[in-house]
This record gives C-alpha cells, sequence and structure tokens, in this order.
C-alpha cells in the first residue's frame, strides 16, 4: 500500500519551492503521479510511505507552449494527450502523435506529462526516443538565495542511467525545448506485451526529410530505446542513410547497423531482431509520409515489416 500524509498541488513555481524548503527531506515531487503506484509496487514488500507528495503539474509556467518554425518550448507539465489534440505541434514534431497514440490510455495520457516521463528515465520510456531525435534542451530551475535559478543540460546529458537523471534534490525540470521540424515524415513504433497500456520493450523514433526529388534524405533522426540503459541516437545510421540515395538495399543496410547496439540483460536475441523490423519499418513509414516518390519496399520486405 502507498501511504501519503498530505498531497500538496502548487499554483506557481515560487509556492513550489516554498513547499521544496518547508518539507525538505520529506517530499517527492510529482507532475501527473500517473507512475507513482507501479513504483510503488515495484521490487517492493510491504507499504511506501511518502509523507508528502508536491504535484506540480497544475503550475502555468509548466503548462506553457511556444512553437515556431525553429523552436518547441514546453512547459515540462505538458500533457502527452496534447501530442493528439495540438495539430500544430504535431507538425513541427511528427513523431510525437504517433508516440502518443500508444502511450497508456485517453485516461492516464490527460494526467501523463512528457517531463514526468523524462524524469522517470526508463530505458524505455515512450517519450524519450522522440526527444532525443529533436536534440531536445532540459531546462532546469532551483532556488537559490531567494531567487529562481536555472540550468540546461541535452537530455542525453541529462539521462545517464536507468531511473538516474542529473536533476538535483532541490531542482524542477520546467521546460523542455527542441528544434521544430516541419515538413519531416514521422514515425514512431513500440512493441511489448501489449501493443498499449504496457511499458515498452523496444521503441523507434524515425524522423526523416526528403530533398525535392524523394529519392535522397536531406535530414534523418533517429532514436531508439530499451536496447541499453539509457536511449540512443544512431548518428552512425543517420549519416549513412544521409550520404547517398534512398533505396531498399540501403533500407536493409541501415536496419542492421544497430543490431550490434542491443546492450539490455534480458532478451537479447529478441530485442535485435526487433530492432531490425523496426529500423526497415519506421524509416519506410517516416520517409512515405515525408513525400518518398517510389515504394522503398521489395515485396518481401513489404510483407514483412510494412
Amino acid at each position: 500500500m502507498l501511504l501519503c500524509d498530505d498531497y500538496l498541488t502548487p499554483k506557481s513555481l515560487a509556492e513550489a519551492f516554498d513547499m521544496i524548503e518547508a518539507h525538505r527531506g520529506h517530499y517527492r515531487l510529482v507532475a501527473g503521479a500517473t507512475d507513482l503506484l507501479p513504483w510503488a509496487r515495484e521490487g517492493r514488500a510491504g507499504d511506501v510511505h511518502i509523507p508528502i507528495l508536491i504535484d506540480v503539474a497544475r503550475i502555468p509556467e509548466l503548462r506553457e507552449k511556444i512553437v515556431d518554425d525553429k523552436r518547441v518550448r514546453l512547459g515540462a507539465a505538458t500533457a502527452v494527450q496534447r501530442f493528439l489534440d495540438d495539430a500544430a505541434l504535431g507538425r513541427v514534431m511528427p513523431a510525437m502523435p504517433r508516440c502518443a497514440v500508444w502511450f497508456a490510455d485517453d485516461q492516464l495520457r490527460e494526467s501523463a506529462t512528457i517531463g514526468g516521463n523524462v524524469v522517470n528515465a526508463s530505458p524505455a520510456a515512450d517519450a524519450t526516443p522522440p526527444l532525443f531525435a529533436h536534440d531536445a534542451v532540459i531546462e532546469l530551475a532551483s532556488r537559490k538565495n531567494g531567487r529562481i535559478e536555472t540550468r540546461k543540460l541535452p537530455i542525453d546529458e541529462f539521462i545517464v542511467g536507468p531511473g538516474q537523471t542529473k536533476l538535483a534534490d532541490d531542482e524542477i525540470l520546467t521546460t523542455i525545448e527542441c528544434e521544430s521540424l516541419p515538413g519531416y515524415g514521422g514515425s514512431f513504433e513500440k512493441v511489448g506485451h501489449r501493443r498499449s497500456l504496457v511499458i515498452s520493450t523496444v521503441c523507434l523514433a524515425a524522423l526523416v526529410k526528403l530533398d525535392a526529388s524523394g529519392h535522397t534524405c536531406k535530414d534523418v533522426r533517429l532514436a531508439i530505446g530499451g536496447i541499453g540503459p539509457v536511449p540512443v541516437r544512431l548518428h552512425d545510421v543517420e549519416q549513412f542513410l544521409i550520404s547517398g540515395p534512398l533505396n531498399a538495399g540501403r533500407l536493409e543496410q541501415a536496419a542492421e547497423m544497430p543490431v550490434s547496439l542491443v546492450r539490455s540483460r534480458t532478451r537479447q536475441d529478441y530485442r535485435r531482431d526487433v530492432v531490425r523490423g523496426f529500423m526497415l519499418r519506421g524509416l519506410f513509414n517516416a520517409a512515405q509520409r515525408a513525400g518518398a516518390s517510389a515504394n522503398l519496399l521489395t515485396p518481401d520486405m513489404e510483407a514483412a515489416y510494412a
């Protein structure tokens, strides 16, 4: 059983820091709290006691959205459901709506936040591969001598291991800033024991930008979770795909490249097969949505992976 003495909902960042300072050492910070019960049950026997829960999901500063054709700034308390409801946001973050549709269920998506998903730092968290692909930057706030200060870290430096980040005890993740990518085709692939309402075993985000001919990649962004302790950006595969024409043979070559990166503690052979299939399907779907001019899969490949 999860036991909690008090549940606090600050209405501003300043009020949140008041609560943190008043209950130092006796609180847990949440943003939606959808993972709280699974966390309390995982590998634990008996009751779990958290004296104070501070839920920052209702702070207006943490729900802001600023979008243009260069950058996207999202408050950390942005609900996952927003990526399905906000067409303008989906246009510049094209993998996120496809991630969101498989994220838990309708009720949880309304409460679960993108910042909470990042701070949990699960090796296979759904939202992290798309954010890695967007070169996301994490903004952290703290209060020193009565003044709120911020610092920024790239997401691949912020997440350092399973359940481990560089978030200090007195900090709040306030904002996620990433590149705006209009005109890209996006895809998100995920597998678990079920398709949704489940933690991913492996998940992959693919973003593709084509040239005017529809035969060559101007840019490719690939990130994968669930194959090691932290999500991985596939820079070598990206450069390979940008260096030549986009066709079935090169897709098959690209799909093999990250297979050797699988470092998970369990089911490595299975994960390698999944990675190979997800690479083909993810790249194919992203390229098609970006306007690829020809069918990129052979009939055998399409039957197996499309």
